[in-house]
């Protein structure tokens, strides 16, 4: 499913989805919060919650805790994540006019609330190497299974070099996952293949992947494409490498050393 969004949003909280409770959707509440410099958002709900920081100046308080942020790009920085379980009273003050994006779902399970920094993101160039380098991308982990276990959660960010692929090759995964795409200058555009559906993803665009079907993503030439990338455990079935993400079984040639990929290519023709 595509939700086009490109004019900019309002200040406060925009919701994008409100799937949390749903077993059939995403299971996943995502939303835009803007603040204005000086304003203040307060957020304790019985909840699971990751305030992924976008742009701006602000400090974040939880707890007894307080840090204060600043990101002014998504391309070149890495992520600042705040986490926190159902009960923990969050506050947003802005210093400057500022964005994040809050993904919220339903998890009983209690855990230690945790800042993640701009030290503390897996950051790893997948593709490089293969395929003529057609898929070498970005891709920020900010926590997982592995350091985050009592997490229903899994969160990160993808950056996309222009012309290129990501999520590729084609894979699937039975767990309900959310794309929120910026693009690097703005007026640019991509592809979203979600089974045998093609959508064109704009500046402000997000996808909802559900029902185990593959998705992946290309940008076009020209222009930088960012994407957050949100995944929600199912209870029975966690989101965990290796068993997945599961490659479709006529494209995973192409990682092979050795592939040939277009082997008559001339410089004539």
């Amino acid at each position: 499913m595509h939700i086009p969004r490109q004019s900019p949003y309002g200040w406060g909280y925009t919701p994008i989805t409100e799937d949390g409770s749903d077993l059939k959707g995403t299971m996943m509440d995502f939303g835009v919060l803007r603040l204005q410099e000086g304003e203040t958002y307060n957020c304790e709900l019985p909840l699971e919650r990751a305030f992924l920081v976008m742009a701006g100046q602000m400090q974040l308080a939880w707890g007894d805790l307080k840090q204060t942020v600043e990101r002014t790009s998504l391309f070149h920085q890495s992520p600042i994540c705040l986490h926190v379980p159902g009960g923990v009273r969050v506050q947003i003050t802005a210093q400057a006019d500022s964005e994040l994006v809050i993904i919220r779902t339903v998890n009983e399970d209690a855990f230690t609330p945790v800042f993640y920094s701009q030290n503390d993101t897996r950051s790893e160039r997948r593709g490089e190497g293969t395929m003529q380098e057609t898929s070498t991308r970005i891709v920020r982990t900010i926590f997982d299974k592995t350091n985050a276990p009592d997490a229903k959660l899994v969160l990160g960010e993808v950056i996309n070099f222009p012309g290129k692929w990501s999520s590729y090759p084609p894979h699937h995964h039975a767990q309900p996952e959310i794309y929120h795409y910026r693009f690097l200058p703005e007026n640019g555009f991509g592809a979203c293949v979600i089974g045998d559906d093609i959508f064109k993803v704009k500046h402000r665009s997000t996808t909802l992947i559900l029902d185990d079907k593959s998705h992946p993503q290309t940008a076009a030439p020209g222009y930088a494409m960012f994407y957050v990338w949100a995944i929600r455990h199912l209870d029975d079935d966690p989101y965990v490498m290796p068993t997945y993400p599961i490659f479709e079984d006529e494209h995973t040639w192409v990682m092979d050393d050795d592939a040939e990929i277009f082997p008559q290519r001339s410089e004539e023709s």
